[in-house]
């Protein structure tokens, strides 16, 4: 045992000790969280270039009030008042007569107009959009640009058309013009948690606001961690083992040790290097969360349940990689291993959306309990509402124990046959031959 611990200090201190574990413990974070700091960064940095947009209104009803809306728009929000800086992009409507005797041609003259710049896009509302149902031909509204799809003017255009399309409707239908404004007043459906009652006083509490980024924020941010331990205390392993082997120095440490104890420590100092990171992290969140004022916001219970998850994870991926980095002759056979290795990280980052939107369901729950994922899912349904029973996260932990016991005993055997083995390439059938035999 003392042997495996000389061995353990020595990959932990190898790893810890070098500048490059500091600036990947610093960049990781900022790397994963890339996204979320690059909308702040860059909100309001948007293209301000103005947009000229064509109306080619066969209606005859909504075109005019289009242009009214357009320059409302640019009085109000092109401009931020405070800073007195452009930030946002003014639209300029053109009113295009309709061509009934060839609409064809005219769609091309338009197109012809925002392939050369002179128009940003061109808009064409039917002449049948007041009674839809009579004929569906005659009621699209269609918009043409180069990126028509995800082009924010579209939406604008579509809500200021339908509004108008609306209020006619309705005005034609009876109802007075002093009613139409209420009658089209739009009422959002507010998010909202469950009421409760104080175990003190036996008073409701009332139920909180229910926030999107609270609900979606929490559960990622505890799967990218999960994701940065693995990455950081158990990938090493591959290459670490496959450079040993190729270098010779395997063969000197073997002389000391048996491969068991070699493969062990290696395990080990995975662990050890991953639970420093792990705490580093920790304590991070915890001060800055305080310092906002989210200390509520953090799931404080879901802790000791990422680290019991981290250390089996690591135990169970670093079984499997060091032996795969026993087996490999070189650099390439290392890397045509490494992506079959980490699909056990992968798919639960496949499943982030559906499970988040669903943490109680069967699917869910069904493929937390399946070993090579229940460290990253089981963590994942446990800090997303409304949180599961709690007897799942005990069991998601027998079997992954089980599993990455299983793992180690098989890494192992394959690890003490392929450690001194050279210019055998890596083959499935020959791995689970030695698994299975040793």
């Amino acid at each position: 045992m003392w042997k495996v611990l000389k061995l353990v200090r020595r990959e932990y201190r190898a790893s810890v000790k070098t500048k490059g574990f500091i600036i990947g413990l610093c960049l990781a974070p900022v790397i994963m969280s890339g996204s979320l700091i690059a909308m702040v960064l860059f909100r309001g940095k948007v293209d301000t270039a103005d947009k000229r947009i064509a109306v080619v209104d066969r209606s005859g009803v909504a075109a005019e009030v289009v242009l009214a809306s357009a320059e409302t728009r640019n009085a109000e929000v092109v401009f931020d008042k405070v800073r007195g800086k452009k930030v946002k992009p003014a639209y300029h409507i053109e009113i295009a007569a309709p061509d009934d005797t060839d609409p064809a041609a005219q769609r091309l003259a338009l197109s012809d107009r925002v392939r050369s710049r002179d128009l940003h896009a061109f808009v064409e509302i039917g002449p049948g959009v007041l009674a839809p149902q009579d004929d569906p031909d005659a009621a699209r509204i269609t918009y043409h640009a180069e990126n028509a799809a995800i082009d924010e003017v579209r939406g604008w255009l579509s809500g200021q058309i339908n509004g108008r399309l609306r209020y006619l409707r309705l005005t034609s239908a009876g109802v007075d013009e002093s009613e139409v404004g209420e009658v089209l007043t739009w009422l959002p459906v507010e998010s909202m948690g469950l009421a409760s009652r104080d175990e003190d006083t036996g008073q409701v509490k009332e139920a909180q606001h229910s926030s999107e980024m609270e609900a979606v924020l929490v559960p990622i941010f505890t799967l990218f961690l999960m994701f940065l331990m693995v990455m950081m205390g158990a990938m090493p392993l591959l290459n670490a083992v496959m450079e040993e082997k190729t270098q010779r120095i395997a063969e000197v440490i073997l002389g000391s040790v048996r491969p068991f104890q070699f493969m062990l420590g290696k395990i080990l100092g995975g662990v050890a290097v991953s639970l420093t990171g792990l705490s580093v992290y920790a304590i991070l969140g915890v001060i800055v969360a305080s310092r906002m004022g989210f200390t509520d916001k953090i799931p404080l219970h879901t802790l000791p349940w990422i680290y019991a998850y981290a250390v089996l994870m690591i135990f169970m991926l670093g079984g499997v990689l060091a032996a795969l980095g026993a087996v490999c002759n070189d650099a390439k056979d290392a890397q045509n291993l490494t992506f079959p290795a980490i699909i056990p990280i992968m798919i639960p980052m496949f499943l982030l959306v559906p499970i988040i939107e669903a943490p109680t369901s069967a699917f869910a729950t069904g493929l937390s309990l399946f070993p090579p994922f229940t460290p990253m899912l089981m963590l994942l349904r446990m800090s997303a509402h409304p949180g599961i029973p709690l007897w799942q996260p005990w069991v998601g932990l027998l079997g992954v124990s089980l599993f990455a016991m299983l793992a180690v005993w098989a890494g192992g055997r394959i690890f003490r046959v392929a450690i001194l083995m050279q210019g055998q390439p890596p083959k499935l059938g020959l791995l689970l031959r030695w698994a299975i035999r040793g």
